[in-house]
C-alpha cells in the first residue's frame, strides 16, 4: 500500500525534504498543502530553471513575472494588465466547467491587480473533428468560454481554433485577459504588516475542485482521470461580476494593503504567496472560512479550489469598511486571521493548529529539477522530406477552395458570434481580422491584441517554430496598426519527465526568448502547462504567445479586408519554395512533414517598421498578414473579409523559381499582404527603398471574382459561402 505521501504525487525526496524543513513528520494537513504547492502546476519545478532564459524587463515593463498578472506601461498615466492561462485537463473532463472557470481564473488574475478586465482572447486546440468525443468537447468549451465570459461583461476579442489529431485526447484550453488601469493603482498580492487582518470574500468553500488543476495539470491525462469529475471546479459568472466590483472599489478607496484570488491549490495557495512576498507569517482558521458543505475536514478547505474566492489583507481600522463593501455587493464575507512577523503559516481548526509550516517553503521551496533533455529521433526522419518531389496537384481553383474550406482555415464565426464581443464598447475592429483592437476611451489610444501559436511547426523544429508564433503575433498586431510591446504565454508541453518532450521545451523557450529580445517584446508572465498527453502520445509542442500593441491613433487602426476597387495590390517580403509544416501539404497530401519555414528575425523586424511607417503616413488602406495558407489564402481573405474581387497578374521574376502551387501556397515568413491608392505608391516605393524589404505589385483590387493569371477564377460570393458554412457542416 503506498503512503499517504505517494498517493497524493510526492516524491519520497520530496517528502524527505518536507521533514527536514518542519524537523519532524508532517500532519495530514501539512501534506496535502505541500502536495498541491510543490505540484507542478504551482511550482514549476520543472520549467522555472528553464524560463530563466526569457528577457522580462524593460523600459515599458511596470510589473514582470512573480505576480498575479504583468503590467504594461501605455503612458498618459495608464497601464495594461495582461495574463495567459490554460484549463486543459479539467476542459477534456468536463468541457463547459474546465473552460468557464479557465476565464474565471484569469479574470481574477487581472482585477486583482487593480485593473477592470477590457478583453478576453481563446487560443483553443482540439483533435479532428471527425470525432464524436472531439465535437462535444469542442462545442462544451465554446460554451463554456462564452457562458462565463459574456454572463461578466468581457468582451472575447480575438483567438484561435486549431484541430490537429494530437489534441484529440487532451485539448488545450488556453484563454488570455486584459485589464486597463491607472499606474497609481497598481494593488499586488501581498500580506505585509503584522496585526493585519485577513479576509476571505466570495463564493462559499466547497468540496467541488478539491486537488482540482494543481493536481490534474501535474500528472499525464489518463481514463483514470477521466472519472474524477469532483475535481472540475464550478463556475459561477453572476458572483465573478460581483467580485470584480467589490475588488476594484476596495482598491479605488485604498481598503487593502493588499489583494489575492484563489488560484490552483486555493487557500492554501492565496495564503502562503501573499505571507510568502511580504517574508511575513499568517494565522487562520479554517472553521472561520465560508462553507457551503457540511463537515468539511480541515486539508478539504485548505486545497479545495472551489471558485470566484478572494483573499483581501487590510489594516483593523479598515476592516469593517472592507466587510461593509463585500456585503454590500451582495458577497459572503469574514475575518479567517491576521499577519504575523513569525514567517510561519499557521493553521487552525476551531482554535487547534493543524498545520505550522514556513509560507516561503510552501510558495518558493519545491524541488526544482534538471530533467534531462534528448533531441527526439522522429526529426531527422520528419526534417528529411522533400517536398520538391511532391506531385502538385493540375487545378489550382480547387485546391484553394479546399484550403478555404479545410478545418483550420474555414470562417471561425461559428465561433465568436456566440461571445460578446461588443459589450463595453470599446471594440474597434471585430474578430476575423489580424487581431483584436480596443480603443481606449477619453484616448485617442487603442491596442491591439492577438494569440498565436502553431504546434505544427514546433513538432517540426521546436526552436524555430517558437520563434514563429512570436513572429506571426508581431505581423498580426503590426498588421492592424499597432507597435508589438510586450508578450504573455502558455507554454502546453508533454510530461517532462520524458527526454524528448523536455528537449522541445527547452528549445522552444530559447527560440521565444530569442525572437522576444529581437522584437524588444518582453515577456510578463504566464503559465507552463505540462503532462498533455493522451494514449497516442504527447500533443505537439504548442507554445502559444499572447502579444499587446499599442496604437497611438485609433483612427489609424488597419484591418484585413480590400477597401476600393482600383487600389493596388502588393506583397511585401520575399516568397520562397517553403511547403514543410504547411497547410496545403496536410490538407492536400495529408502529410505534417519537411522543415518548417526558415526565419530571419532582422528581416522580420524591418518588415515591420516599413509596414508601421507606411500606416502611419496614410499610404496602405489594408493590411493582412501571410501565414497559414500562404498568399493564396491571404488574398482569398482579403476578398471575401470585404466582398470585393482581385485581379492578380503577378511579375514573372517572382515566381520564377517556384511552381505555381510554391508561389501559392508556400508558408515563408515575414510577409504582408497590403492594398493601396495608385497615388501613394512612389512614396511607398521610396520607404520600401531604404529598406532592406523586399516588394511586388501583384495585381489590383475590383469586380466580383478572385482571378490570377490564368490559374484561377473564383466568384467571391462562391467562395465565401463556402469557407463560412464549413464549420457548422463539419460539427452537424
Amino acid at each position: 500500500m503506498a503512503a499517504l505521501y505517494e498517493e497524493l504525487g510526492l516524491t519520497t525526496e520530496e517528502y524527505t525534504k518536507i521533514k527536514k524543513i518542519l524537523g519532524r513528520v508532517p500532519t495530514d494537513v501539512e501534506l496535502s498543502m505541500y502536495s498541491v504547492m510543490w505540484s507542478e502546476h504551482c511550482s514549476y519545478k520543472s520549467s522555472r530553471p528553464v524560463l530563466k532564459g526569457f528577457p522580462t524587463k524593460g523600459p515599458r515593463i511596470l510589473q514582470g513575472p512573480g505576480e498575479n498578472a504583468g503590467i504594461i506601461d501605455i503612458g498618459d498615466g495608464m497601464a495594461i494588465a495582461m495574463k495567459i492561462e490554460s484549463h486543459n485537463h479539467p476542459s477534456a473532463i468536463e468541457p463547459y466547467q474546465g473552460a468557464a472557470t479557465g476565464v474565471g481564473g484569469i479574470l481574477r488574475d487581472i482585477f486583482t491587480m487593480g485593473a477592470r478586465p477590457i478583453a478576453l482572447l481563446d487560443p483553443l486546440y482540439f483533435g479532428e473533428l471527425k470525432n464524436d468525443r472531439v465535437k462535444h468537447i469542442f462545442e462544451g468549451v465554446v460554451e463554456g468560454i462564452a457562458g462565463y465570459g459574456n454572463c461578466t461583461g468581457v468582451p472575447t476579442i480575438a483567438g484561435s481554433v486549431n484541430f490537429e489529431e494530437c489534441y484529440e485526447g487532451n485539448p488545450l484550453v488556453n484563454v488570455m485577459a486584459v485589464g486597463l488601469m491607472r499606474q497609481d493603482k497598481i494593488t499586488k498580492g501581498i500580506a505585509s504588516g503584522e496585526g493585519n487582518v485577513v479576509i476571505v470574500f466570495g463564493n462559499k468553500t466547497g468540496r467541488d475542485g478539491i486537488g482540482g488543476v494543481s493536481v490534474l495539470a501535474s500528472q499525464e491525462f489518463t481514463a483514470k482521470s477521466a472519472a474524477k469529475r469532483p475535481s472540475v471546479q464550478v463556475g459561477d459568472p453572476f458572483t465573478e461580476k460581483l467580485c470584480i466590483e467589490a475588488s476594484l472599489e476596495l482598491i479605488d478607496n485604498k481598503l487593502v494593503v493588499g489583494l489575492q484570488d484563489f488560484g490552483g491549490a486555493g487557500l492554501t495557495c492565496a495564503t502562503c504567496e501573499t505571507a510568502s512576498r511580504a517574508d511575513m507569517g499568517m494565522e487562520i482558521d479554517v472553521r472561520l472560512v465560508e462553507q457551503r458543505e457540511p463537515n468539511m475536514e480541515a486539508f478539504e478547505i485548505m486545497v479545495s479550489e472551489s471558485q470566484e474566492r478572494m483573499l483581501a489583507i487590510c489594516t483593523p481600522e479598515n476592516q469593517e469598511r472592507v466587510l461593509a463593501v463585500c456585503r454590500r455587493w451582495g458577497l459572503d464575507a469574514g475575518v479567517i486571521g491576521h499577519v504575523t512577523g513569525d514567517g510561519l503559516l499557521r493553521v487552525k481548526d476551531n482554535g487547534v493548529v493543524v498545520g505550522e509550516m514556513p509560507a516561503h517553503s510552501l510558495a518558493d521551496e519545491a524541488i526544482l529539477y534538471n530533467r534531462p533533455a534528448k533531441k527526439p529521433a522522429y526529426l531527422a526522419e520528419v526534417q528529411s522530406f522533400d517536398t520538391k518531389a511532391l506531385k502538385h496537384p493540375k487545378d489550382t481553383g480547387k485546391t484553394l477552395m479546399k484550403l478555404v474550406t479545410s478545418p483550420n482555415l474555414c470562417s471561425r464565426h461559428w465561433v465568436y458570434e456566440q461571445y460578446d464581443h461588443m459589450v463595453q464598447t470599446n471594440t474597434a475592429v471585430l474578430p476575423g481580422s489580424d487581431a483584436g483592437v480596443l480603443r481606449l476611451k477619453d484616448s485617442k489610444k487603442a491596442i491591439a491584441l492577438t494569440v498565436d501559436g502553431n504546434g505544427r511547426y514546433c513538432y517540426l523544429d521546436p526552436y524555430v517554430g517558437a520563434q514563429i508564433a512570436v513572429a506571426e503575433a508581431a505581423r498580426n498586431v503590426v498588421a492592424s496598426g499597432a507597435v508589438p510591446l510586450a508578450v504573455t504565454d502558455c507554454l502546453n508541453f508533454g510530461n517532462p519527465e520524458k527526454p524528448e518532450n523536455f528537449w522541445q521545451f527547452k528549445e522552444a523557450v530559447r527560440g521565444m526568448g530569442v525572437a522576444c529580445s529581437a522584437f524588444g517584446t518582453p515577456v510578463t508572465g504566464g503559465n507552463v502547462s505540462f503532462y498533455n498527453e493522451w494514449q497516442k502520445g504527447a500533443i505537439y509542442p504548442t507554445p502559444v504567445v499572447g502579444m499587446l500593441g499599442l496604437i497611438d491613433d485609433v483612427n489609424k487602426r488597419m484591418t484585413a479586408g480590400f477597401k476600393k476597387e482600383g487600389h493596388v495590390i502588393a506583397l511585401i517580403g520575399e516568397t520562397l519554395p517553403e511547403l514543410g509544416g504547411s497547410e496545403y501539404l496536410k490538407v492536400m497530401h495529408k502529410i505534417v512533414a519537411g522543415r518548417c519555414p526558415a526565419l530571419d528575425l532582422d528581416k522580420e523586424r524591418h518588415m515591420h517598421e516599413v509596414v508601421l511607417e507606411a500606416i502611419k503616413l496614410g499610404l496602405i488602406v489594408s493590411a493582412h498578414d501571410l501565414s497559414e495558407g500562404g498568399l493564396g489564402m491571404a488574398l482569398a481573405e482579403s476578398c471575401m473579409l470585404s466582398g470585393l474581387g482581385a485581379r492578380v497578374n503577378p511579375d514573372s521574376a517572382e515566381r520564377s523559381h517556384l511552381e505555381v502551387n510554391e508561389w501559392l501556397f508556400s508558408e515563408s515568413q515575414s510577409r504582408m499582404l497590403v492594398s493601396l491608392p495608385e497615388k501613394s505608391m512612389f512614396l511607398f516605393d521610396r520607404i520600401i527603398h531604404n529598406s532592406r524589404v523586399q516588394h511586388t505589385y501583384i495585381g489590383r483590387v475590383g469586380g466580383d471574382d478572385l482571378v490570377i493569371d490564368d490559374i484561377l477564377n473564383i466568384p467571391i460570393g462562391e467562395m465565401t459561402s463556402a469557407w463560412r458554412g464549413t464549420l457548422e457542416c463539419l460539427i452537424g
